[in-house]
């Protein structure tokens, strides 16, 4: 065993892999020239590095007699640990090569729940189909939990309200996007107003996110800005769940456009203005750069990020039909911000069914497909 422990320590000094390349090459064709033809060095080079390694671990590893070469004790011991040696090395260097190439690797992406359900969906579809590859890890919280998660390095990427936290660590931030906030409510309930005004929320029964939610935390700032406490029904819920309670008419909330253009069966308006918005920025480490694999989602993201404006075209869109046609026609202006011509809209019919509708003619072809809908107007 003390020869053993020697050939550690001195592995770990001084052994390269090429003297353990050539000792595995000796040992697998026990023959010297052979060896070396195999890995494509002179032979006397071949011996040199033997003999250099011979030394290093203070032991002969071959024993020469008559012509034969074989292993020696510490020859035997030795070759099954720079097998294992040599293996790692070349799997160390595979996983590095595929991870530049981005055949294979991992993304730890941090988002709040709004755009999980809005923004990342089609985001990570086109990232998934350039690099499918890559393992995509999503958390979703709150702009500051996922600032301490990117503190920490739980994160590479995470998209954050800004501003940030006060205490927020030093991070890099690019702005993604800016977006209004609208009001949902049930289309069972009594029409609100139009376009309501925070005021008008006083005494309005609010479902409410969960605390740590960055829009608790605006519409409720809002509320007290205009001189009230905001009244709850329910709360605690994540946007899911809220808009569940929302659709069940227990009350109204506060969310994104980008949300609202996705939600069905609910009855959207827009605030007055100066209204609410927040904006959307992509953060991590200043102090670290993002892996490989993260920096190429960053590009994807900053790619497909909307104009300036497209947000407020589809709380626009929103607004302009009934609640069946919404999801659609909103989609299809958001592609139009973005330089895609939209195929066709969907405008649902009184039945369910989608009936074809061009989203190019002028407003009162618009406005006849939304009569058509069947959808209430908003208030």
């Amino acid at each position: 065993m003390v020869w053993l422990m020697s050939i550690d320590i001195a592995y770990h000094v001084g052994v390269q892999f090429q003297q353990l390349r050539y000792f595995v090459a000796v040992a697998e064709t026990r023959h010297f020239t052979r060896a070396a033809e195999q890995v494509h060095v002179s032979q006397p080079s071949l011996s040199q590095q033997i003999r250099a390694l011979e030394r290093e671990l203070g032991a002969r590893l071959f024993s020469r007699a008559r012509g034969n070469v074989a292993l020696t004790d510490a020859g035997e011991a030795l070759l099954p640990l720079a097998r294992r040696i040599l293996a790692d090395a070349e799997t160390a260097r595979l996983e590095v090569a595929e991870l530049v190439q981005l055949r294979r690797g991992r993304v730890r992406l941090g988002a709040p729940p709004s755009l999980c359900t809005g923004l990342l969906p089609e985001v990570l579809r086109t990232f998934h189909d350039l690099h499918p590859g890559i393992e995509l890890l999503i958390e979703e919280s709150g702009s500051h939990d996922l600032v301490r998660e990117l503190a920490r390095g739980a994160l590479d990427l995470a998209l954050v309200v800004m501003p940030l936290p006060a205490a927020s660590p030093a991070l890099t931030t690019v702005e993604l996007l800016h977006e209004d906030l609208v009001v949902v409510s049930s289309t069972s309930a009594p029409e609100p107003r139009r376009p309501v005004r925070i005021a008008d929320l006083e005494g309005q029964p609010l479902v409410m996110f969960r605390h740590g939610y960055d829009l608790r935390e605006l519409t409720v700032a809002a509320c007290r800005a205009a001189g009230f406490e905001p009244s709850f029904t329910v709360e605690g819920g994540e946007m899911d769940a809220v808009l569940g309670f929302v659709r069940a008419g227990l009350g109204v909330a506060v969310v994104p456009s980008m949300v609202a253009a996705r939600t069905r069966d609910l009855r959207v308006t827009a605030l007055a203005r100066p209204g609410l918005s927040r904006t959307i920025a992509l953060a991590h480490r200043s102090d670290v750069a993002p892996p490989r694999a993260a920096r190429e989602l960053q590009k994807v993201l900053l790619a497909t990020r909307p104009p300036a404006g497209a947000a407020t075209e589809v709380c626009e869109a929103v607004s302009m039909c009934g609640s069946a046609a919404r999801a659609n026609r909103a989609r299809s202006t958001v592609d139009r911000a973005r330089g895609r011509r939209p195929l066709m809209d969907a405008a649902i019919a009184p039945g369910g069914e989608p009936s074809p509708q061009l989203d190019d003619g002028p407003a009162s072809a618009r406005d006849s497909a939304c009569s058509r809908s069947g959808g209430p107007g908003l208030a």
